[in-house]
C-alpha cells in the first residue's frame, strides 16, 4: 500500500515538471506564446531604416565608380549623400531614389515628384535606381561653376570640401568642416584613390570636354534651377542625446524631428544623422 502511494506521488511529480518545461518552451517563442510578436532587433533600435554604416556599405561602389570616371572623391560623394539624404531616410531618397535633392529643371523628361522646398510644390527628379541619383549628381557638378574643383587630386577631400562651399554648393559656413568630420569619422577617405600625373591630366581633359559639350548642347542650365544650395541643419546623435534634448537645443518639437526623419519610435543611436530643418 505504502509503495503504491509513493509510486503515485512520483508520477504526479514528473507530470508537473513536464508541464513546466512546455510552458518555458512556449515562453521562448513557440506558437501560442505571448512573445512571438516581440519586435526584431532592427525595429527596436528604431530610429531610422538605414544607419550611416549600412548606407556607406551599400553605396560605396557607385561612389568609387563615379570617382574613377570624373575625379570626384568617393569620400566627398558619400559624405554629401549621407548629409543630404539623412542616411537614405529622407522622403526624396525613400520615395524617389533621389539622394541629392536634384530638381527637375527644364531639360528633365523622366518621372517626377512634388514637394515644398524653396517654393510650394517644387518638382524633383524620380530615379529608377538610387545609383542613378549618384550618377546625376556627378553630372550636376560637371559645369563651369565647379570646373576648377576637377583640377584637384581625386583623393584631396579637404580641397573638395572647401571648394564646394566656395563655389556656392552650400550656404552653411561650417559645411566643409561638416563634410570633413563625416569623412574622418567614417574613414571614407579609404575609398579614395591616388592618381599619377598622366592620369590626372587625361582626366582633366575629359572633364573639360564634357563641360564644353554641355554648353554647346544647351544642357548647362543654371545650377540653382536644378539644385538649391544646401542649407539644411543636420544633427549627429551623441551619447546622452534624446529627442527631447535635441528638440530643446534647436527650438523645434519632438514631433517635427520625427516627421522629418520618418521615425516610428523615440529610440536613437550614436552616430545617427537627424535632419532638424530644411
Amino acid at each position: 500500500m505504502r509503495a503504491s502511494v509513493y509510486l503515485l506521488l512520483l508520477c504526479v511529480f514528473f507530470v508537473s515538471c513536464k508541464t513546466k518545461q512546455v510552458g518555458v518552451q512556449r515562453g521562448q517563442g513557440q506558437r501560442g506564446s505571448t512573445v512571438i510578436n516581440t519586435p526584431s532587433p532592427s525595429r527596436t533600435q528604431g530610429a531610422t531604416s538605414m544607419s550611416g554604416w549600412n548606407y556607406i556599405e551599400r553605396y560605396k561602389d557607385i561612389a568609387i565608380r563615379e570617382m574613377n570616371l570624373y575625379g570626384i572623391p568617393a569620400s566627398i560623394k558619400l559624405a554629401q549623400a549621407l548629409l543630404e539624404s539623412g542616411n537614405g531616410n529622407s522622403m526624396l531618397a525613400r520615395e524617389a531614389n533621389n539622394h541629392f535633392g536634384i530638381k527637375c529643371g527644364p531639360n528633365w523628361t523622366g518621372k517626377r515628384i512634388f514637394k515644398s522646398d524653396d517654393n510650394p510644390n517644387d518638382c524633383f527628379r524620380v530615379y529608377d535606381h538610387p545609383e542613378d541619383s549618384f550618377k546625376d549628381h556627378s553630372q550636376f557638378l560637371l559645369r563651369k561653376r565647379y570646373e576648377k574643383l576637377f583640377s584637384l587630386r581625386k583623393d584631396d577631400y579637404r580641397g573638395w570640401a572647401y571648394g564646394l562651399k566656395e563655389a556656392g554648393y552650400a550656404t552653411n559656413p561650417r559645411y566643409p568642416e561638416l563634410l570633413i568630420d563625416l569623412i574622418e569619422r567614417y574613414q571614407l577617405y579609404k575609398y579614395d584613390r591616388p592618381e599619377s600625373h598622366t592620369e590626372k591630366v587625361a582626366r582633366e581633359v575629359k572633364v573639360e570636354s564634357v563641360i564644353e559639350q554641355k554648353i554647346e548642347k544647351g544642357e548647362s542650365v543654371q545650377a540653382e534651377k536644378i539644385k538649391s544650395p544646401v542649407k539644411m541643419i543636420i544633427h549627429e546623435v551623441v551619447a546622452g542625446n534624446t529627442l527631447y534634448s535635441i528638440s530643446k537645443q534647436y527650438g523645434v518639437t519632438v514631433e517635427q524631428i520625427k516627421q522629418l526623419n520618418n521615425l516610428t519610435s523615440d529610440n536613437l543611436h550614436v552616430g545617427q544623422l537627424l535632419v532638424i530643418s530644411k
